[in-house]
């Protein structure tokens, strides 16, 4: 997987991050991966020209939460594809959620995390954007 894609993945929940690095992987991307909001900063900041999309849990417990985590990764790379994940209301993130941003409701099928990953890599790789 040396030419891989590689995204950072967010998760706090190690079982569901688990499942998410299995899936992903099995879709062809490398996965990097944070359990908390600071490490997820750091990480991205440490491999920003490295890594192509970030996956974030919103509630990430103590600390930064995903919506933050996704600003501050967006404050170095505006265009990075984000994918948001939730088990609470979507109604959030109109108001917290970056620009061009996906929100996935828990429970979802990982194939579903593929196919948003896949399609905002694509978006940003070519000139064309709907949603702002």
């Amino acid at each position: 997987m040396e030419d891989a894609v590689t995204l950072l993945l967010v998760e706090d929940e190690p079982l569901l991050q688990n499942i998410m690095v299995a899936g992903l992987e099995d879709a062809g991307f490398r996965v990097v991966t944070a359990a908390d909001g600071a490490t997820a900063s750091k990480s991205f900041h440490a491999n920003a020209d490295e890594i192509a999309a970030l996956i974030t849990d919103v509630r990430l417990g103590a600390g930064l939460d995903g919506w933050e985590v996704a600003r501050r990764a967006r404050q170095m790379r505006p265009e990075l594809p984000v994918v948001y994940m939730t088990g609470d209301s979507a109604a959030d993130w109109a108001a917290k959620g970056v620009p061009k941003s996906v929100l996935l409701q828990k429970p979802f099928a990982i194939q579903q995390a593929v196919i948003a990953v896949a399609t905002l890599l694509n978006e940003a790789s070519s000139t064309i954007t709907h949603n702002s």
